[in-house]
């Protein structure tokens, strides 16, 4: 029983190792919020693109929304993270996030959403793989095709036609920032019509965009 144990866990482990080294080059076929979203009646409209598709207001809009030092860390921004404990140990009916990119997309690709140890485990293990084999660039493209941005919308490209008619390299920064915004709820916040917190945020995420722009790692990603 034991072997059979650890032959499964081996062959496990090798198909994800696999997995990860071939999503370095192909976009995920499938996704598990995907599928959820498919079967609760949400639909499924996605349109992956590649990252020189996805123009500049976008890949700005979510590092100023989600993670303002994606380029710096190793995909995990610790400062945010303890800061995040300390913020849920004295509010336990309200809690503050600190994932970056990285664990957001690590999480999008290979597991499922909600919270839990299991889940939080592996996410820093395939956050740790990610960083290690896919690299930064990488790892935007992909978190703009996968993240959800609406009910049974994924990826930029979807949202930019949904919302605006328009390809995702041609979205505004106004409008760019309006899909950002909605990334920490896409099912609770609409982006169009958009919600008053879509209008607010927006705004504010439009004023870390201009402040972002001119950094050099920033823009180094930027202009890939």
């Amino acid at each position: 029983m034991f072997r059979l144990i650890k032959k499964i866990f081996i062959y496990l482990f090798v198909f994800q190792l696999a997995y990860i080294i071939v999503c370095r080059w192909i976009d995920p076929p499938f996704t598990i919020t995907q599928i959820v979203n498919l079967v609760s009646g949400y639909g499924l409209q996605r349109d992956y693109i590649n990252y020189d598709e996805m123009g500049r207001n976008c890949k700005l809009a979510v590092m100023a929304s989600e993670d303002q030092l994606f380029p710096d860390h190793d995909g995990f921004d610790i400062k945010s993270i303890k800061k995040a404990i300390k913020y849920n140990e004295k509010h336990p009916h309200k809690t503050r996030g600190a994932s970056t990119i990285s664990q957001q997309t690590a999480k999008n690709v290979f597991l499922w959403q909600h919270g839990g140890f299991l889940r939080k485990g592996l996410e820093v293990y395939f956050t740790f793989m990610i960083e290690l084999v896919w690299g930064k660039e990488r790892i935007l493209e992909t978190y703009l095709n996968v993240a959800e941005m609406g009910k049974g919308i994924f990826g930029i490209q979807a949202a930019s036609k949904a919302y605006f008619n328009k390809d995702a390299k041609n979205l505004s920064r106004r409008e760019a920032a309006m899909i950002a915004a909605c990334l920490p709820n896409p099912k609770k916040f609409p982006v169009k019509p958009a919600c008053s917190y879509v209008n607010f945020r927006a705004s504010k995420i439009v004023n870390q965009m201009n402040n972002l722009e001119g950094d050099s790692d920033i823009e180094a990603l930027l202009k890939k």
